[in-house]
């Protein structure tokens, strides 16, 4: 049987682009968004740097840590990398050519889950898994919905990265807009 995945679990994102190829959910860099901490890319271990690849999950609606994550629910991702830590973030509008394909914004962290309303919130949205009793398990494959003015998009991977990264990370109006760029599948950390 599958194991729930709890709040307060630290997991890994895989991408799904390319049978997997994707990389793993990742900050590189430093962002250079008003509010911005890192970047966010993909990369191909989910250990580039100590805990750059590394993500706790937290309710944005009050549920304790431990209690098990149903899908449906709102959540924030805090990266691991440095001591504060980071939390996944939508942060200025996607870069033009990225908008060719229905990117709405690019992806960076910030110091807290409150930088904007709903910019740092994700609706995590599992495809099945097994048992089906609405919970989110580790090795399910999710989409990760961003709240941010009522519709911030699907998180995605869209153009190429920065050095040592794989793929750029953003928002997109469509939930798949090409081969599971939008597919992300859960591991633990």
């Amino acid at each position: 049987m599958a194991e729930a995945l709890k709040y307060g679990d630290r997991i890994h994102l895989q991408n799904a682009y390319k049978n997997w190829a994707g990389g793993y959910l990742d900050t590189n860099g430093h962002s250079t968004a008003t509010g911005g901490v890192y970047g966010v890319s993909t990369a191909d271990s989910p250990n580039r740097g100590q805990g750059t690849g590394t993500w706790e999950v937290a309710s944005a609606d009050g549920k304790a840590a431990g209690t098990p994550v149903t899908s449906g629910d709102l959540i924030t991702l805090r990266n691991l990398y440095s001591s504060a830590g980071s939390y996944l973030d939508t942060n200025g509008h996607a870069p033009a050519e990225q908008k060719k394909s229905g990117a709405k914004y690019d992806v960076h962290t910030a110091k807290g889950a409150d930088r904007g309303t709903g910019t740092a919130e994700w609706r995590i949205l599992a495809q099945t898994s097994d048992p089906k009793d609405g919970l989110v398990h580790i090795g399910d494959t999710v989409h990760l919905w961003n709240v941010y003015g009522g519709n911030g998009g699907f998180l995605e991977t869209n153009g190429a990265g920065p050095a040592a990264g794989k793929y750029d990370v953003v928002t997109n109006a469509y939930y798949n807009r090409a081969e599971h760029v939008a597919d992300w599948r859960i591991s633990r950390a």
